[in-house]
């Protein structure tokens, strides 16, 4: 497999050296992807698949200004980020007070 590089290339690596480079430029590759992820917008019927939430439960969230969204012209848009926001602020933690549930 040939690569274009800005490194120079290298010829004499053992066969283990060889398997370790390619291994790591997968890596690298791999995290490329990942961060085109976090720059990538959804759109609420995309959202509301992450969510398990319905589209129009999404688009009334965010004409209310209740979830965190941005807009791509008039177009209401939602990042990685945003909804990383709504699951976190989402949770529920019991009250101290309230009625504990026996195992059976």
């Amino acid at each position: 497999m040939t690569r274009k590089t800005a490194l120079a290339p290298v010829t004499d690596l053992g066969s283990s050296d060889g398997d370790l480079l390619e291994r790591l430029i997968r890596a690298v590759e791999g995290l490329k992807s990942d961060a085109d992820i976090e720059i990538r917008t959804y759109s609420p019927a995309d959202a509301a698949t992450y969510l398990g939430k319905t589209e129009n439960w999404v688009t009334e969230q965010i004409q209310l200004g209740t979830i965190p969204h941005t807009r791509i012209g008039r177009t209401p848009r939602l990042t990685a980020q945003h909804i990383r926001w709504v699951i976190e602020h989402g949770e529920v933690t019991p009250h101290q007070y309230s009625p504990r549930v026996l195992a059976a």
